[in-house]
């Protein structure tokens, strides 16, 4: 199936507010992963792919106002959006709309780069990188957040319907022209380019009904299961009985939720 360049979630205010929910479980993966790579004031960042920019804002913060967040997406909406956020908070972030598929960016001209739920959408990702590497200065490092295994993404107690919309999910997402689990081999992919692997890290995230980490499961099967059933993956009496067992799921005393393990890859540009 070929991959739309619109968000394969959409940009409506129900996916504004998921993504919302994300970030909240995500922030402190990313603040680490900006920490290890040593990002730090004063200096210039890419945030690719940045969404409505809840990290980018954060960057913002970050680098100060001697330094400059560079901040791209390939939706219009979401663009608009962070552009309205970086005034009102008077933070020096630069925005762009770009596919990621026609990316350029200057050469040697940043100190790092983050991104996430990025690279496994894209066709080309390889190009993608070759732009990042050319772009990072001598000594600018990456740092990566992709899947590792989609696969991993399952309940418990199990339950038939929800199972079966889950891998239904991921059979979807298979359908793509890109590499939903791209994060098992991006470190080999870099060091192939020349960059220095600098730190690895699986990053697992178990719900239960009790915790926050929860809401990102249950959003993602609010916004995507009716998507797959207007694109005849599922249909409507299989997600109406997986959403029954989802209530019972949140019901049950020790329920969990395994979601997509993440992996973290953070690597650096030589400077020689």
């Amino acid at each position: 199936m070929k991959q739309s360049e619109e968000y394969i979630l959409g940009t409506d205010a129900d996916e504004l507010h998921r993504l919302g929910v994300q970030h909240q479980v995500w922030a402190s993966e990313a603040q680490k992963g900006w920490e290890l790579a040593n990002f730090r004031e004063g200096q210039t960042l890419l945030d690719l792919g940045c969404g409505p920019g809840f990290c980018s804002t954060e960057l913002g913060y970050l680098v100060g106002q001697s330094g400059k967040v560079l901040a791209i997406d390939r939706s219009e909406t979401y663009i608009n959006y962070l552009n309205k956020i970086s005034e009102y908070h008077s933070l020096n972030i630069e925005t762009r709309q770009s596919l990621f598929s026609e990316l350029k960016l200057e050469p040697n001209s940043l100190d790092g780069v983050f991104s996430r739920w990025v690279l496994g959408w894209v066709e080309g990702a390889d190009e993608v990188l070759q732009e990042l590497y050319k772009a990072l200065k001598p000594g600018g490092k990456i740092v990566l957040q992709e899947y590792y295994n989609w696969s991993s993404h399952a309940v418990y107690p199990q339950k038939p319907a929800m199972t079966h919309a889950i891998n239904t999910a991921l059979k979807s997402f298979k359908d793509l022209e890109s590499e939903l689990d791209i994060g098992n081999s991006l470190p080999q992919t870099l060091s192939a380019m020349g960059m220095e692997i600098v730190n690895l890290r699986l990053l697992p995230k178990l719900g239960t009904p009790e915790n926050s980490v929860w809401q990102w499961p249950k959003t993602f099967y609010e916004t995507y299961f009716p998507k797959l059933v207007e694109n005849g993956y599922l249909s409507q009496a299989e997600m109406q009985n997986a959403f029954a067992e989802l209530s019972e799921l949140e019901a049950t005393p020790g329920a969990m939720i395994c979601c997509p393990l993440m992996v973290e890859v953070i690597a650096a540009k030589p400077r020689f």
